[in-house]
């Protein structure tokens, strides 16, 4: 587990709020850890967030984080990997945080089935550029130090285009 630091967090979370992505949101927090992300967007104005993490460690973290924070309440942890939850849930998410281990490879597969649940954008943490396949749109990519945090959204559908009235 590699948590995010506190200068990424707090410089992630003021991108999130200058693009109206927190407040009301149902976030949906990958590659959980200690859960600190997901707990922060709690604090920040989003209504609930659900917590995946395959480790047990790290999801007794969470719960005692959640209770430590005073959001239980607004939250759900789920035990599994990423992959098997996007594949699995039929709820809608208004922002996703993704930062999963640096050594992760298959975010092409992960953002292929994230797309299917996410209506708004999503974090993406990584030490190296990661190629967003055709479906989003990258609204901002910033350096801190050894971690490059990418924000994407879903493509908006395109309008078919009306023909030329003759």
């Amino acid at each position: 587990m590699r948590p995010t630091a506190d200068r990424v967090r707090e410089a992630v979370f003021n991108m999130l709020a200058s693009l109206g992505a927190l407040d009301g949101a149902r976030v949906l927090d990958l590659f959980a850890g200690s859960g600190a992300l997901g707990i922060e967007a709690l604090s920040r104005g989003a209504d609930h967030a659900v917590f995946v993490e395959r480790d047990a460690a790290a999801r007794r973290a969470i719960e005692a984080n959640l209770a430590a924070t005073g959001l239980a309440g607004r939250a759900r942890l789920v035990g599994g990997t990423a992959e098997a939850f996007l594949r699995a849930t039929t709820e809608r998410f208004d922002l996703a945080l993704v930062d999963p281990p640096y050594t992760y490879e298959d975010w092409r597969s992960l953002l292929s089935a994230l797309a299917r649940v996410l209506d708004g954008p999503a974090v993406l943490e990584s030490d190296r550029p990661i190629a967003v396949p055709d479906g989003w749109d990258v609204e901002r990519e910033k350096r801190y130090g050894g971690t490059l945090v990418t924000i994407i959204r879903p493509s908006a559908p395109r309008a078919p285009t009306d023909p030329e009235p003759s």
